[in-house]
């Protein structure tokens, strides 16, 4: 429950934009305190070590001038040791090549024998300076060089306390430590600001949306950032959108529920004329009968283009792609849809330039083509004809679906595709369509990828073209 809501509380646009901004306001400084505590203490203890051994080596050259080393008594090489030592807060210690000390500032190891690894490397010609954080002093090795020969015949040991750079060092970082504390404390009160300023366009569109939802606007208008601008423009389309096809979609139920009643309507109709009458004839029985045959095939048809186009509506995860030859497909339809063709003298004809095979889902294709034929076929004139055509390129293939009959108005051609129109309703029970056909033929071409168009001349005939892609490309 607590891991919920701290979960709830964190996915909060405004908690999230105060932590970015106190991100940007405290890590830096933070960062920089350290960053600048470190080279502090790094330069002073390089200046340090600079200053030492130039004195160092001031100090070495009068030991070896005045052959300290033979005679340690000399005052004024003894004075400025003491001095140096003075000055630097340290201590000195000067070795004769026997490894002896002569000379110890602290006056602990007078006359001892000093062996290390900085004075062996020393007394081969090196330099050495190493500073020991820990214990907080810098230690140097000087070699004290013969005049002529260039050999080494000593060497001088400085050691020098560091704790002055770590009371400055400490004194450096509380300051900037209470520099950093003051300016998170000022980042939080801006960024706590800031977040509440920069969050409130969200919390006002979160208020329209419960208005929308309400019903008491009709669209989410908040143009206080560029951002927040575009986001109402895409849920205004969006939401305009939601709306036609929620009206598409009481018009497609209205539309069903009528198609549906019509049939039923009828053969209650008739069934009530047969049951209201005594000793009817067989001959009239038959006839109510067939009449009302005749609505259930109606009825079934309906059912039947309805469940197909709920199928359309449907993921086109649901297409079984095959490689199919559109040739011999066409030539099937063809021959299914002839005899309907010859009962109302219409001239059938395919033509085909060339051979064609595409990867397409060969049921809900031949749907959509049946549905264009059969259309082309029932809305013609009497000795008609409907040609249709197959061609491909490269990358398409196309078929065109080409007719002698009534045509369709100009009025009506951008709405042919909907669901239950019909361009001519008074003859739409003699014809016998369902105003479905069209929009199951559509709905299978779109999702083969494909593209359909209409170009129609009322009373001279109409032409349909569709095109589909040879390779299915999924979505």
């Amino acid at each position: 429950m607590f891991k919920k809501k701290f979960h709830d509380i964190f996915k909060s646009f405004r908690v999230r934009l105060f932590l970015l901004f106190l991100a940007v306001g405290v890590i830096p400084t933070a960062v920089l305190r350290t960053g600048l505590i470190q080279t502090y203490s790094k330069k002073a203890v390089s200046n340090r070590s600079i200053d030492v051994l130039s004195q160092a080596k001031i100090l070495s050259n009068q030991i070896v001038f005045n052959n300290y080393l033979e005679d340690a008594g000399i005052d004024t090489i003894n004075s400025q040791i003491e001095q140096l030592s003075n000055i630097f807060d340290g201590r000195i210690m000067v070795i004769d090549d026997n490894f002896k000390i002569i000379k110890d500032t602290y006056g602990l190891d007078d006359g001892k024998t000093i062996v290390s690894e900085e004075v062996m490397r020393s007394f081969r010609g090196e330099e050495i300076s190493k500073h020991d954080s820990e214990n907080g002093y810098v230690e140097m090795t000087v070699p004290l060089m013969d005049l002529e020969t260039k050999e080494t015949i000593g060497v001088l040991l400085v050691s020098v306390s560091t704790d002055s750079i770590v009371l400055n060092r400490d004194y450096l970082e509380n300051s900037a430590r209470i520099i950093e504390i003051a300016s998170a404390m000022v980042v939080i009160l801006a960024a706590a600001f800031l977040a509440r300023i920069l969050a409130k366009p969200f919390r006002k569109m979160a208020g329209e949306l419960v208005e929308i939802q309400s019903g008491y606007k009709a669209e989410l208008d908040i143009h206080d950032y560029t951002e927040t601008e575009i986001v109402c423009i895409r849920f205004n389309q969006l939401f305009a959108r939601m709306k036609l096809i929620d009206e598409s979609r009481e018009e497609f139920v209205s539309n069903v529920s009528h198609e549906l009643k019509t049939p039923l309507a009828s053969m209650k109709v008739l069934a009530d004329s047969i049951n209201g009458q005594e000793d009817v004839p067989v001959e009239l029985y038959r006839e109510f009968m067939s009449d009302i045959g005749n609505e259930i095939d109606r009825e079934t048809k309906i059912i039947n283009d309805l469940l197909s186009l709920v199928k359309m509506d449907r993921s086109a995860a649901d297409l079984n792609i095959s490689s199919v030859s559109i040739n011999e497909l066409m030539e099937l339809i063809l021959k299914r849809l002839r005899p309907i063709a010859d009962r109302q003298h219409i001239e059938l004809v395919l033509e085909s330039f060339r051979p064609v095979s595409a990867e397409v889902d060969e049921v809900k294709l031949t749907l959509a083509i049946t549905n264009l034929v059969e259309n082309a076929i029932k809305y013609n004139k009497p000795e008609g004809w409907v040609h249709v055509t197959l061609n491909a390129d490269h990358q398409y293939f196309y078929i065109k679906v080409e007719d002698s009959g009534i045509g369709i108005p100009e009025d009506s051609l951008e709405h042919i595709f909907e669901r239950f129109y019909r361009v001519d309703k008074s003859h739409s029970k003699e014809i016998g369509g369902t105003g479905l056909g069209l929009a199951i033929a559509r709905n299978s071409i779109l999702m083969h990828r494909g593209a359909v168009k209409v170009f129609s001349t009322e009373g001279e005939g109409t032409i349909f073209n569709v095109r589909i892609p040879l390779i299915y490309i999924a979505s």
